[in-house]
């Protein structure tokens, strides 16, 4: 089992970060997939790249069996702490260790790209029962706002080339391109994160590449970050700052 050298560096360092920056997933998503794939008792969900449970304790009010597994020790960690009623593990969706024909619905929350898009569907194809799902989620940054734009800048500067991003589309070339699915249903809602200035910090902070950075050029990033709040007028006055997401959810059945 292999993990990205950024995910696997990064989000090993920055777990409490991560748990306390990111944002949580509107409750209509939550909602519309109870209907959409049938969440419910009696069903068998799979979280795919869980990490500290974000999405993972949305998907356990539903009262389906919920499997969540993580390959990160820090964020397995934390998940398992959080949720002591959810089954974790340590796995990915190319490598589940799950038997055949054995979950009802696959969920990945802001991890698929993370996985090697053949692999993974491989696998989740060999887990899933006749009919089951396969859904995908992220909360994206609305980059229209311009200190958003400025912020993710720095974090775009500081990225390898070759570094995974659901923006890029190739999750939904794979998938499209490969037999045996339904068309892809998708759901775009708003989902405004308030958080304080530090909060902000904190959030660049938690990003994998960021996290994985020697501590002078974290100090550097951080810097960097406080500039671009200083300079826009939604963000210089006040401690409490809007960080704008969409939250993206696209959902699939086996045929």
């Amino acid at each position: 089992m292999t993990v990205h050298q950024a995910a696997g560096v990064g989000y090993q360092r920055a777990a409490d970060a991560y748990e306390r920056s990111r944002p949580s997933y509107p409750m209509p998503v939550i909602r519309e997939l109870a209907d959409a794939v049938r969440l419910e008792r009696g069903r068998t969900v799979l979280d795919v790249g869980a990490g500290t449970g974000k999405f993972t304790r949305l998907l356990a009010l539903t009262g389906a069996r919920v499997v969540a597994l993580e390959p990160v020790a820090a964020m397995r960690e934390q998940l398992a702490e959080l949720l002591p009623g959810v089954e974790v593990g340590d796995g990915t969706a190319e490598s589940t260790g799950l038997p055949g024909a054995s979950v009802d619905v696959v969920v990945a929350a802001q991890s698929w790209h993370w996985f090697r898009q053949r692999e993974a569907l491989a696998e989740v194809e060999r887990v899933i029962r006749p009919g089951g799902a396969l859904v995908l989620l992220w909360n994206t940054f609305d980059e229209s706002v311009p200190w958003v734009r400025d912020f993710q800048r720095i974090y775009f500067g500081r990225a390898p080339r070759d570094l995974p991003s659901h923006l890029d589309g190739r999750w939904r070339e794979a998938l499209e391109g490969r037999s045996g699915w339904s068309p892809i249903s998708e759901l775009h809602l708003p989902n405004p994160h308030p958080v304080t200035r530090e909060g902000v910090l904190e959030r660049m902070a938690s990003s994998s590449i960021i996290a994985a950075l020697d501590e002078a050029e974290q100090r550097r990033v951080r810097a960097e970050v406080d500039a671009v709040l200083r300079a826009h007028p939604q963000t210089r006055h006040g401690d409490r700052i809007e960080l704008p997401y969409t939250t993206d959810v696209y959902w699939t059945h086996r045929v």
